[in-house]
């Protein structure tokens, strides 16, 4: 009976040290995260876009600085789990994320509807957010910085109104998705068969060479062995990516469980739609500022074609930065020098 007793116990303690190390976690970040300036904003709350509730995170040390709209990736994985990492650039701006239509917690507040995952409907809610962040901070144009697949949201919003925002900043860049895929694929078997990983090269071989045959399951498989043979970071940005979800401090389980919901079930739906994007068939002529912060070796949204893209782009003003040691996701790898390229932005 005793040892039975015992080995319960060790059993349950087990068992509970991982929500044990979550609960301290959660603590350390939330102190970490404190602002006490009497000027700072801290909040997140929920706002009517488009006839749905959403999710807004908003922070900064002085409400006075420049509002920076982060639009997030995925299609639906907001950044604001990257929230600790970019504790620094709240000294400057007034950092918003948004989750979007059938993300994070816009899709626990609201359920996962697949009619509405459309991009086109994400860009006017996107415009509608810049409106209320305008009128809510007194500011006559913000800051719109789009990452990855939020490009797709972010480069029509500054087409279509370029009176909300001082400048875009592209990072994650997509130019053209079947190109970025094929060429993607070719890197990827050359980085395999350098390594001599067969498996790998036998993978990526059985897909055809036209990323436009592919289905949603295919173009797992070319992400999944270009992020695990990334010669800069491997796989180390998903890997914080998921610690600091599930140590987020205002999120609970169930917070956790929507936002990897939403993060597979966007991807899935949107699929198609994503596959069709082409940066070029809105041209690329801009009416505000557009600076490109790349990683300098970016496997999943490749350096290359971003910046021969960015050397077509006309705008009042331009800027590129390649982040050095970074690959995607180089905003929350290299988050100081990613600021550094920020702080140039004039708004």
């Amino acid at each position: 009976m005793i040892t039975a007793a015992i080995t319960g116990a060790a059993v349950a303690t087990v068992a509970a040290a991982p929500f044990v190390y979550r609960g301290i976690r959660k603590l350390q970040r939330a102190n970490d995260a404190r602002i006490d300036n009497p000027n700072g904003i801290v909040e997140g709350r929920y706002v009517n876009i488009g006839g749905v509730e959403q999710w807004l995170q908003i922070r900064g040390e002085d409400r006075t600085n420049p509002v920076l709209l982060v639009v997030h990736g995925g299609p639906g994985s907001p950044y604001s789990v990257f929230t600790p990492v970019l504790r620094e650039w709240e000294r400057f701006f007034t950092v918003v994320h948004w989750d979007r239509r059938g993300a994070g917690k816009t899709l626990r507040r609201n359920g996962f509807n697949a009619e509405e995952l459309d991009f086109e409907l994400m860009v006017n809610d996107g415009i509608e957010v810049a409106e209320h962040l305008r009128e809510y901070f007194g500011q006559d144009r913000i800051l719109l910085m789009a990452g990855s697949m939020g490009t797709i949201v972010g480069l029509p919003m500054v087409k279509r109104r370029p009176d909300l925002f001082c400048a875009y900043v592209g990072t994650d860049f997509y130019v053209n998705m079947v190109e970025n895929e094929r060429k993607g694929r070719l890197d990827t078997i050359d980085r395999l068969r350098a390594a001599n990983n067969k498996r790998g090269v036998a993978a990526l071989e059985k897909l055809d060479d036209d990323p436009r045959t592919w289905d949603v399951k295919s173009w797992g498989t070319r992400m999944q062995w270009s992020m695990g043979t990334d010669p800069t970071t491997g796989n180390a940005a998903l890997t914080r990516l998921f610690k600091l979800l599930l140590t987020k401090p205002d999120y609970s389980l169930a917070d956790v469980s929507a936002w990897l919901k939403g993060f597979g079930k966007s991807r899935d739906t949107m699929f198609e739609q994503f596959m069709r994007w082409d940066a070029r068939a809105l041209g690329t002529s801009f009416e505000v500022p557009f600076y490109l912060f790349q990683g300098a070796r970016d496997v999943v949204t490749l350096t290359g074609p971003a910046v021969e893209y960015f050397a077509e782009v006309d705008a009042p003003e331009k800027q590129l930065v390649l982040i050095e040691n970074a690959s995607h996701f180089c905003a929350f790898s290299e988050p100081g020098q990613f600021l550094s390229a920020l702080r140039t932005v004039r708004c």
